[in-house]
């Protein structure tokens, strides 16, 4: 397994974290806020919430010659792109196979949230899209590229099949891996989702009744629970390499 979150860039920092009652979630100050354009009187307003979320670090890092990628393409590429790419390759290390000394048909079953990098950082560039064609700019940010990506970049031979099923878009993808390692159609399966919400600092405004919490802290399975936490970047890129052997119970 492999994966990128605010405060852990490991499974292994993950359960550290968890273990200890580490809390991965960011608060902006009112000049951050400021900077980022809130307005005043929405900063003073009693139910904003200065609660960014989970910040994720490194989203701006990318070895794109490694992946074989030009610096152009990897200028356009969607983070979401980048980061579920490396933690795939990073998966596939972990568990010990080399798809350019393998035989073995390797799927992807991926999915990953709104192009939020397309519309706030590249629309508003036009000088950075004319020069390119549509097809290509579709292809480094739409979401029905993610596995394909994937499957391109790494070599893997096997189904590159786009999920998405909105907050269950990871365990669907693992699902159908599972599925697909079953019927035979692989004989390894890399399944997971990725998502980078917004690249915009700021908090917001808590409405009674609503999905967001009050006071900008998520407190899973407690009593003190308000509501669930918005995110400047939360990233979950969980992968999973099964063989084909396995039964659909460890898959």
């Amino acid at each position: 397994m492999a994966c990128r979150l605010p405060g852990a860039d490991s499974v292994e920092q993950l359960w550290r974290n968890l273990e200890d009652g580490v809390e991965s979630i960011s608060f902006l100050s009112e000049q951050e806020l400021l900077d980022a354009g809130v307005p005043p009187a929405q900063l003073h307003d009693s139910n904003y919430v200065r609660s960014a979320g989970g910040l994720l670090a490194g989203i701006d890092r990318f070895d794109a010659a490694f992946f074989g990628m030009s610096p152009r393409e990897a200028e356009i590429a969607d983070p979401q792109h980048r980061l579920f790419l490396e933690a795939a390759h990073e998966a596939l290390e972990r568990a010990g196979y080399d798809p350019a000394s393998s035989d073995a048909l390797i799927g992807v079953f991926a999915g990953e949230g709104r192009a939020s990098y397309l519309l706030q950082n590249l629309a508003p560039n036009p000088q950075i899209l004319e020069p390119l064609g549509p097809v290509q700019v579709t292809v480094a940010s739409d979401k029905d590229f993610l596995p394909l990506r994937v499957s391109y970049a790494l070599d893997l031979r096997g189904p590159s099949v786009d999920v998405q099923s909105a907050c269950s878009t990871s365990l669907v993808a693992t699902h159908l891996a599972c599925q697909s390692l079953i019927g035979g159609d692989c004989d390894l399966a890399l399944a997971g989702g990725v998502s980078i919400t917004t690249l915009t600092r700021s908090g917001y405004l808590y409405e009674e009744g609503g999905t967001y919490s009050r006071d900008g802290h998520c407190r899973a399975f407690d009593a003190a629970a308000s509501g669930m936490v918005g995110a400047l970047v939360s990233m979950a890129a969980g992968l999973r390499v099964d063989a084909a052997s396995s039964t659909a119970g460890s898959s």
